[in-house]
């Protein structure tokens, strides 16, 4: 997938009306949230950014990954999660308010930690020549297509609630359609790499992804939170904005085979959240028995 038209203009743009989609959900009260739940959002933040980056490093050195798959893993978790994580926050009746506060606080935070993250794993998994990678290009390019696009959503949804909650749905669903597509596109454009890479790929993003949903829970129970609030930090730090570190990997460092990894675990994500949707649904059903029997 070479720099094109797509690349350079139709991604960033498309990936911009997904964050507007983003922000089209969220109110200023979600950041004001963050001092009525202060050690919730502290935990979901520290395993957001920083072990959860940790975790993907520890994978790929542990696993010898080859440089695509290791700096792949590494954009993925440095990248905030997406509205996803708050869709089954929502289905799994877990704390949706801490998982919508935690996806807007990461989405600001990452704008200035992703790109050291990626400058860190290009210099130590990249033996001599590497891509050009400008932190500051980097960082201005994340402000303009999910930063600012979230603050205008939100704009949006101060100025006219209404439309807001009727357009937001939309771009739910042009997030994902977006997301299969890229998908899609990278698959055939890297069909040789992907074959090639496909086995250790695949066990590598289903293994961080897993890790990263038991991280979650792990650190819920550390830090003596709630069962709820357990199950919205491992959806919420187990599923990451794919899409973003598709873009980085193919617009900003114009590397697409960086963006095979984040386009299967873009796939491989909803395992972790299904499982915990899946768990915390038959737990409320044994609950509502027994609340029935006595």
């Amino acid at each position: 997938m070479q720099a094109s038209l797509f690349t350079s203009v139709v991604l960033p743009a498309l990936l911009a009306l997904i964050m507007l989609g983003m922000g089209l959900s969220l109110r200023v009260q979600d950041f004001a949230r963050l001092a009525s739940m202060p050690k919730a959002i502290f935990v979901g933040l520290v395993g957001q950014v920083v072990l959860l980056p940790l975790l993907a490093f520890a994978i790929a050195v542990f696993f010898s990954a080859s440089p695509e798959i290791a700096i792949g893993l590494m954009i993925l978790a440095a990248c905030p999660g997406g509205t996803t994580s708050n869709l089954f926050a929502h289905i799994a009746k877990a704390n949706l308010a801490l998982s919508i506060s935690l996806t807007a606080i990461t989405t600001v935070i990452c704008v200035f930690t992703t790109p050291f993250l990626i400058a860190f794993s290009i210099d130590y998994f990249i033996e001599g020549e590497s891509p050009a990678f400008s932190l500051l290009e980097t960082s201005l390019a994340l402000m303009l297509i999910s930063l600012l696009p979230v603050l205008i959503g939100m704009l949006i949804k101060a100025k006219n609630n209404t439309l807001a909650e009727r357009a937001e749905p939309i771009f739910r669903k042009l997030s994902v359609l977006f997301m299969i597509l890229i998908i899609i596109k990278i698959s055939y454009d890297e069909s040789d790499s992907i074959i090639a890479a496909f086995p250790d790929m695949f066990i590598l993003t289903i293994g961080l992804n897993l890790l990263a949903t038991a991280m979650g829970l792990f650190l819920a129970r550390l830090f003596l939170l709630s069962n709820i609030d357990g199950a919205t930090l491992g959806i919420e730090i187990g599923t990451q904005n794919a899409t973003l570190a598709i873009l980085i990997a193919i617009s900003l460092l114009g590397v697409p085979a960086y963006a095979l990894v984040p386009g299967v675990y873009g796939i491989a994500m909803y395992l972790g959240a299904t499982l915990l949707v899946i768990r915390f649904k038959q737990k409320s059903r044994k609950e509502v028995k027994v609340d029935s029997l006595s």
